[in-house]
């Protein structure tokens, strides 16, 4: 996640602070009717008739249960015109509270917005909730010119013209979808209430319907965001899918220090399971679900620590030997350089030992320099070559493409390289300075080597450690294998016998594998060194003489 924040620019409204009104939420539930419970608990037969396969997806499929669950949910009539208006519905309890706020916020015109996905107006004459509220409001005197719906407005010009009305009190009651209602849509000036009579799928589309009304510009200081739900439908879940979405969404889009990782689930059909439970009113489906969230967390942190020991292992028997020991060949080559160094300076009376170029043998400063200048221009390759010794080092001569220069590079045990210049003098003082830094470079490779040494020790220890959660990720498994028994989660149709559903007996789910403790888990290390004695032995002396090699850098 903190990778992630490298490369995206989130900003979130703690993090502006703009001024925002305060919004109060209120959840409004109502009870169903006879009818509306009787028709979840088909959809519960219907359920079970997709997952046993006996109905063709054409003619009924889980998305449809969903979309019919979602219906009886926001109104009955929805499922049949004909059927009974039920005073305690939502969509009634929505209406009176529209009429309530325009009733009451008269004075200063304040408007109200309402969204509902679900049966937007039609042009044939069919039942939808947006007409039948505004028949009703209509009817207890609220004027016609004071309500509209945004699926009026079919152009930007005229929706522009809407939202103007709507910001100077011409039109108090505004419905619309998500949609045709959401980004975009600046009618915050006099908002002072929100309505969500259904609710959407994705969180984000909930924060678009707020956003309409906690905004930078709204005259009120608070304001109010009514939810509606029916008790006993689809509703209290799709509520509560929407809340296990925004947890995993705010771990990520927030000002603080983010989570390592985050799984999102985005469906848009409920499970032949998750409607049984449902419809039954199993209380269980909802720790189900928070156990799925836990055990799929502590999952990804178990195989982000087995991959760290991976890399562990990796580092001990493989990278740390070897970087241990080109440090140590560095440390010596390093010193050899220096006692070169030391036995070869004889500085003359200009201040340089004797330099030898192309054969010839220089004690003058300017004239080495010059001398080096001229073996420059004989140079036709960017291939490194030999133009003399200084010092008892080889001196040879490349020129770097990129950089349009030459290099020149001294040559013991180790390479020690310094750009030259035009200044024949200067270039002397550079190839000497390049040998001053034998020292520092000495040091450099002392500390990097200290510095193995100790992650190396390190990984020793890391390795022997345990996934700290083991237990509880044990625990939480074999709780969540009891539900799944429990909800049948895992059942499927046994094609030797039927279409009946083959039973997993909770008891056997539940006994889970005890976790294992720090003195039992196996030495990791050991196990390596038992494949390689086994390798050793599979393919003779090839393989002896590599572990061989491994063993000594270890």
């Amino acid at each position: 996640m903190s990778m992630f924040k490298e490369v995206a620019d989130i900003k979130t409204a703690d993090m502006l602070d703009l001024p925002r009104p305060e919004a109060h939420f209120h959840t409004v539930v109502v009870k169903p009717t006879e009818l509306q419970k009787e028709m979840v608990q088909e959809l519960s037969e219907r359920a079970k008739d997709v997952h046993d396969r006996k109905v063709d997806a054409t003619v009924d499929n889980m998305l449809k249960i969903t979309s019919d669950g979602r219906k009886i949910g926001l109104d009955q009539r929805l499922m049949n015109p004909l059927l009974p208006d039920d005073p305690g519905s939502k969509v009634n309890a929505c209406m009176e509270n529209i009429y309530s706020i325009w009733e009451q916020t008269g004075d200063k015109r304040l408007t109200q917005a309402v969204f509902c996905d679900f049966s937007t107006p039609n042009a044939d004459g069919r039942f939808n909730v947006y007409d039948d509220i505004k028949s009703k409001l209509i009817a207890k005197g609220v004027p016609v010119d004071e309500i509209a719906f945004i699926h009026d407005a079919n152009t930007e010009t005229q929706k522009k013209e809407l939202f103007a009305k709507v910001r100077q009190g011409k039109v108090r009651v505004l419905f619309g979808s998500t949609f045709k209602m959401g980004a975009g849509t600046n009618i915050q000036d006099r908002l002072v209430a929100l309505h969500d009579l259904d609710c959407p799928w994705r969180p984000a589309d909930l924060a678009q319907r707020a956003g309409r009304i906690v905004r930078q510009g709204n005259q009120n200081p608070g304001v109010d965001i009514f939810r509606y739900c029916t008790e006993g439908t689809f509703d209290s879940y799709l509520f509560q899918t929407i809340e296990k979405k925004q947890n995993f969404i705010s771990q990520i889009m927030t000002s603080k220090s983010p989570v390592r990782s985050c799984d999102d689930v985005d469906e848009d059909a409920l499970s032949y399971a998750e409607i049984k439970a449902l419809c039954a009113g199993n209380p269980l489906i909802r720790e189900k679900m928070e156990l799925d969230i836990e055990v799929a967390k502590l999952r990804l942190l178990k195989g982000n620590f087995q991959s760290q020991q991976y890399r562990l292992q990796d580092d001990l028997l493989t990278n740390f030997p070897r970087r241990i020991e080109e440090s140590k060949g560095f440390i010596e080559c390093f010193k050899r350089d220096a006692e070169r160094l030391e036995t070869n300076t004889h500085k003359g009376e200009e201040g340089i030992s004797p330099m030898t170029i192309g054969g010839k043998t220089y004690t003058d400063r300017s004239e080495a320099g010059a001398a080096l200048l001229d073996a420059c221009k004989s140079i036709t390759t960017t291939t490194p070559e030999k133009i003399g010794s200084y010092r008892g080092f080889d001196m040879l001569i490349s020129f770097d493409t990129i950089n349009k220069a030459f290099n020149i590079i001294m040559k013991g045990s180790m390479t020690h390289t310094t750009t030259l210049g035009d200044d024949s003098s200067g270039n002397i003082t550079r190839i000497n300075n390049a040998f001053d830094r034998i020292p520092e470079r000495l040091h450099s490779v002392e500390v990097q080597l200290q510095t193995l040494t100790g992650q190396m020790e390190n990984a020793r220890i890391e390795l022997d450690k345990h996934f700290p959660f083991e237990k509880e990720l044990a625990d939480k498994s074999a709780r969540l294998a009891v539900l799944d028994a429990s909800l049948n989660m895992d059942g499927r149709p046994d094609e030797r016998a039927g279409n009946e559903p083959v039973p997993v007996a909770a008891e056997t789910a539940a006994k889970a594998a005890p976790p294992i403790s720090a003195k039992e888990k196996p030495s990791i290390l050991e196990t390596l060194k038992i494949n390689a004695e086994k390798s050793r032995q599979m393919f003779g002396g090839k393989a002896e003489t590599q572990d061989k090699k491994k063993e000594t850098v270890i």
